[in-house]
């Protein structure tokens, strides 16, 4: 498993992707999965994979191999939707090759991209591919991509990202997302390839290679841990005595009971409405 996300910004684009694969618990590997097409002053292309491994290189392999002057390659792909339109193609070739024999030993045929860049003086644009070789760019509306482990590392990118966001706010967002995720979830690991992508540079702007020896990375790790806590005990705790107040958990505009199960064979019982909050077993919820 992996996790990779990627941001296109007013300003340019993020690319954020773990290294860490495995076919179980005591079968962990480190690869790549970010791979960077770059002719300086003309394009600069970035791709990151999840899903099965020898597929996902399958597909980069299409992609990078030269097919002579005339033939379709990212190389010669006059717009990043060609360009795009080319990773489906290359993405539909390896199906046809290779998932009737994944299909005879049982094993689904994997892979997720995500890919974007500038060419020329062509806006930055970020597509999705899916296994079928189609796909979906961001927009407005969401900036953003995510494949492989993409629950944990969600949330923070719903509430932070927007269009007008920094590029280095962006790269901080995303490094918290990764965190997030390593925390939660075993199959992604370090280290982190970070690509930072000033629109109209032509170039790879900013690059990092993140470790666990990385110092920006681990106090990334100890800062947000501690402010999330931090906000976690600031926020009041839940009022179960006080129906009136404007934040309690039991307004008395409705009646508080749960869904119970009767017994077939006896009478319904009657149940009290107030509520008795344990440590002050005195006050009780209004009816």
């Amino acid at each position: 498993m992996t996790y990779c996300v990627a941001a296109r910004l007013d300003s340019g684009l993020v690319f954020l992707a773990d290294s860490r694969t495995n076919a179980g618990v005591d079968q962990i590997s480190v690869f790549r999965k970010m791979t960077v097409f770059e002719r300086p002053g003309e394009r600069v292309m970035a791709l990151m994979t999840s899903g099965n491994l020898a597929v996902s290189q399958a597909v980069l392999n299409a992609l990078t191999r030269q097919r002579g002057e005339s033939g379709d390659t990212l190389w010669n792909a006059p717009d990043m939707f060609e360009a795009a339109h080319r990773v489906g193609a290359a993405v539909r070739d390896v199906f046809h090759r290779e998932a009737p024999v994944l299909h005879e030993q049982g094993v689904d045929f994997n892979v997720n991209l995500i890919f974007g860049g500038q060419i020329g003086t062509e806006r930055c644009r970020l597509f999705q591919v899916y296994s079928a070789g189609n796909f979906i760019e961001a927009g407005q509306e969401c900036p953003y991509f995510q494949i492989g482990e993409a629950k944990y590392g969600k949330p923070i990118l719903d509430r932070v990202l927007r269009p007008d966001t920094s590029l280095d706010e962006a790269a901080k967002c995303a490094l918290i997302s990764m965190d997030s995720t390593l925390r939660s979830n075993i199959s992604v690991g370090l280290p982190l390839d970070l690509l930072v992508y000033d629109a109209d540079a032509l170039r790879v702007t900013h690059f990092a290679s993140i470790d666990e020896h990385n110092e920006y990375f681990r106090m990334i790790r100890g800062t947000w841990g501690e402010r999330l806590r931090q906000v976690f005990a600031e926020i009041p705790d839940p009022l179960w005595t006080s129906p009136e107040d404007p934040v309690s958990l039991v307004p008395s505009s409705r009646v508080h009971q749960p869904l119970r199960a009767e017994p077939m064979d006896e009478p319904r019982a009657s149940y009290p409405s107030p509520q008795v909050l344990a440590e002050d077993p005195g006050k009780d919820q209004a009816n």
